[in-house]
């Protein structure tokens, strides 16, 4: 393994650590006092619930089971309320703080009780709302206008699939819903704009079997995201060919007059190697271009180079909060909808799967249905 890998494991096994070390503090103060062998078992079970992620997903990559995968579905619902809980600790001091200043004649080991209670009851409630949330998948209807669009693409409809995180989540009853979703809107091309999958180890033919069992005019695209790199990139490509689906790999297909391009996620990380791709496509003047590109980056290469639409995912808008803020500050505008860049139109998706906690707060799962106008 990469020195970078390991470096950013460690790093984020160091957060949860600490993150866990703060709720055990927050516990005993605002919970306590506890027994001995209460502190011990709350103590233990945390250390365990710390390091339960990141062992279970790296794990994942390297065999597929009903076990490695039922303990996965667990540790990322718990990673989730974590997020939530560290929240409500911070809250729980705080708000003890005003409690002890405002000088209120109120027994402080009750109202610390109290405050910790209604925080952990309105962080269920969150976890909840978020699971739900996100098994809820929305259909996004816009209209896109692109200049020297042939006549014959005019009315026509193309369907944008973006970040399925196909994997031990996300399997094949979730594959299955979504190409049901898919077919009831009966698009003329089908987009899928990367994170196909989740980079862990799984049977990719048996997954991506209904989404290619989708019949349209003009057929399904391709692209690779990071996470489809991440894992047997090899693996997941072939199962997508083998199931129908066309993988533009840094090439142009020209369909009755409309080009459609994709570029592989791990190309479009160096700008020199973008822009030499894009420039050997040879899009520009050559009428109406639809790129597809998993992350909403390096748009000034990509609007010199001609294209008309760009197609994208990524984000997730953030998924969940606070990482709706952190995303923002990323991507910008381009974080999430139809954006304008200069003669580049964007429109990055939130995505239709989850990574991590299977949780939305603040954002929504979706499929996109562009009709060309």
């Amino acid at each position: 393994m990469k020195a970078w890998p390991i470096l950013g494991i460690t790093l984020i096994q160091a957060i949860l650590f600490l993150a866990h070390w703060f709720l055990f503090h927050t516990w005993i103060v605002f919970w306590g006092p506890l027994s001995p062998a209460a502190t011990h078992a709350l103590g233990i079970t945390l250390l365990l619930l710390s390091i339960s992620f990141t062992a279970t997903a790296l794990i994942g990559h390297g065999m597929s089971n009903w076990l490695v995968s039922g303990i996965y579905r667990l540790a990322s619902v718990w990673l989730g309320l974590l997020n939530f809980l560290v929240w409500a600790a911070g809250l729980c001091w705080l708000l003890d703080l005003a409690v002890r200043v405002s000088g209120l004649p109120v027994n402080p080991a009750e109202a610390r009780r109290v405050i910790a209670g209604t925080l952990l009851g309105l962080t269920v409630l969150c976890g909840v709302y978020g699971l739900a949330n996100a098994a809820w998948t929305r259909t996004r209807r816009v209209t896109v206008a692109l200049p020297n669009l042939p006549e014959s693409w005019r009315g026509r409809t193309a369907l944008l699939l973006s970040d399925l995180h196909l994997g031990n989540l996300n399997g094949l009853r979730f594959s299955r819903r979504i190409a049901t979703l898919a077919r009831e809107l009966n698009p003329d091309i089908i987009f899928i704009a990367g994170d196909l999958f989740d980079g862990t180890k799984v049977d990719a033919e048996r997954l991506v079997a209904p989404l290619g069992q989708l019949t349209t005019p003009f057929g399904s695209y391709f692209v690779t995201g990071n996470h489809d790199e991440y894992g047997d990139v090899k693996h997941y490509l072939s199962a997508v060919a083998g199931a129908g689906i066309r993988v533009l790999a840094n090439e142009k297909v020209t369909l009755d007059g409309l080009h459609v391009a994709g570029v592989s996620y791990g190309d479009t990380t160096y700008p020199i190697r973008l822009r030499t791709i894009l420039e050997g496509l040879h899009l520009k003047d050559t009428g109406a271009s639809i790129l597809l590109n998993h992350v909403p980056n390096r748009l000034p290469t990509v609007e010199q180079a001609g294209v008309s639409l760009q197609l994208s995912g990524h984000t997730h808008g953030g998924q969940m909060f606070p990482f709706t803020w952190v995303t923002r500050r990323a991507f910008g505008k381009f974080t999430y909808g139809l954006q304008q860049f200069g003669a580049l139109q964007v429109y990055t998706s939130t995505g239709v799967g989850t990574w991590g906690p299977p949780m939305r707060v603040g954002t929504h799962p979706e499929i996109v249905l562009i009709t060309f106008a």
